[in-house]
């Protein structure tokens, strides 16, 4: 595929999206007939920075609370502590700061099946996220047929429902709804996963190009690490719900500093990643319980490397060279002594 983004000009010091110690806690029934209550944190303490322009990629296993994070900025779902700031504006601070924000942050969901309103026309599915705003009708029309049309939909579609559509025509109307608003930030959420092989190309391509021609800023959720390594200038590796290891993506994929993020990587090479996907990787063990979650670091009980200080202490996200960051006690070590494919927990 060729690499559109290399058109892109990214301002490197322009957070558009700044994420602070975000928590996303649940409360569950626990004990004889569930008649207890605990609050078990599905994400917790989360920090981040996505750059003006660029794509930050979120990568881990099923169950690592990536979605709930895209669904915690987007406020569907919204935080329970934690900082949000958008263009150097707080939008969240342990509450929403507005009711609504006005499109500013949009998301495109995994299947297009079950987030487009099948009694809804492409018309009004486009619209949608504009019925708050101030427009008539001519200018919700030229709004909707110049969404439609950046991502190859002419109006002949106008008048179509979801069900009338191929899968990747429907992903299509749902980028386009996303665009309509003019966001700041798209949030993907495995955007091309529940497509055939072929149109998922397709798909990633267009968000590459909308991604150049509008200036737009992605944080996309992926278990494929071909699709991070494609899309993303920088990569946050998730691990029961934290950020275990961020960096530029060429930085992680070929110096990866976590154990968790080389038992990825060795696991399946790089040089075939468009062959393989994280769910089909053989790591050691389960993931933690999120109701009783180990103590110390909770990779400890699968990781190659662990040592009492693991089992004792988590540890923090620490920056080490080139903008790339680590929670490991031994990230340096691990940087020179590879962990190997068949490596078991000590």
């Amino acid at each position: 595929m060729p690499d559109v983004r290399s058109s892109i000009e990214i301002d490197k010091n322009t957070p558009v999206l700044k994420v602070e110690n975000l928590t996303k806690s649940v409360e569950v029934k626990t004990g004889a007939g569930f008649r207890g209550k605990k609050q078990i944190s599905i994400v917790e303490n989360v920090s981040l920075q996505v750059r003006r322009g660029e794509t930050l990629a979120i990568v881990g296993e099923s169950g690592s609370g990536k979605t709930t994070l895209l669904r915690a900025l987007s406020m569907i779902s919204p935080p329970t502590s934690g900082k949000i700031s958008l263009n150097g504006e707080l939008i969240y601070d342990g509450k929403p700061l507005m009711k609504r924000l006005g499109g500013r942050i949009q998301m495109v969901f995994q299947d297009p099946d079950t987030s487009l309103n099948p009694t809804m026309d492409v018309k009004g599915i486009v619209a949608e996220p504009l019925r708050h705003s101030h427009y008539d009708g001519n200018s919700l029309e030229e709004i909707v047929k110049s969404s439609l049309k950046n991502v190859g939909l002419g109006e002949q579609f106008f008048e179509k429902h979801p069900a009338q559509l191929s899968g990747g025509q429907k992903q299509r109307v749902s980028i386009a709804r996303a665009l309509s608003s003019s966001p700041s930030v798209v949030l993907l959420d495995e955007p091309t996963s529940a497509l055939d092989a072929a149109v998922q190309a397709q798909v990633l391509n267009l968000l590459l190009d909308l991604q150049a021609r509008l200036q737009l800023t992605y944080l996309l959720v992926t278990h494929n690490i071909s699709v991070a390594r494609y899309m993303a200038d920088r990569i946050a590796v998730f691990y029961a719900g934290s950020v275990r290891e961020m960096g530029p993506s060429e930085s992680i994929l070929m110096e990866p500093l976590h154990p968790y993020t080389s038992t990825l990587i060795s696991a399946f090479p790089i040089l075939d990643a468009h062959k393989r996907n994280l769910l089909q990787m053989d790591i050691v063990g389960e993931p933690p319980s999120v109701v009783n979650p180990p103590k110390g670091c909770s990779f400890h009980p699968r990781c190659p490397y662990v040592k009492d200080v693991c089992r004792a202490n988590a540890p923090p996200l620490v920056g080490y060279f080139n903008d790339h960051y680590a929670a490991c006690h031994f990230a340096l070590e691990i940087r020179d002594n590879k962990i190997p494919i068949a490596g078991k927990a000590s």
